[in-house]
C-alpha cells in the first residue's frame, strides 16, 4: 500500500543514511521500526499495573490542612521547618 507521511528533514536523511548502511529500504526499516513499537506499546499495556499500598492509619490531616490549597501547604511546611 501506498501512503504519504511527513518526517522531520534531519530524521529521513539519517533513516535513508541509516538504511543504506544496512543494504535495505527505507520502507522496510520503517516497517520494523513500527512493528518493534507497536509490540513494545502492546507489552506495556498488557503488564499488570502496579497495587500501591493503602495506609491504615487512623487520624488523617491535622486541623486546618487543606490538601487542595498549595500555598497553605507549603505556609504549613515553612513554619514547620523554620527552626
Amino acid at each position: 500500500m501506498r501512503t504519504t507521511i511527513r518526517l522531520d528533514e534531519e530524521l529521513l536523511a539519517e533513516a535513508k543514511a541509516y538504511a543504506a548502511r544496512q543494504h535495505r529500504s527505507l520502507t522496510s526499516l520503517i516497517e520494523e521500526a513500527l512493528r518493534l513499537r507497536l509490540t513494545e506499546l502492546e507489552a506495556q499495556r498488557q503488564q499488570p499495573r502496579a497495587t500501591l499500598p493503602v495506609s491504615t492509619a487512623g487520624g488523617g490531616t491535622r486541623p486546618g490542612v487543606d490538601l487542595d490549597d498549595s500555598a497553605a501547604l507549603l505556609d504549613l511546611l515553612d513554619e514547620h521547618a523554620a527552626p
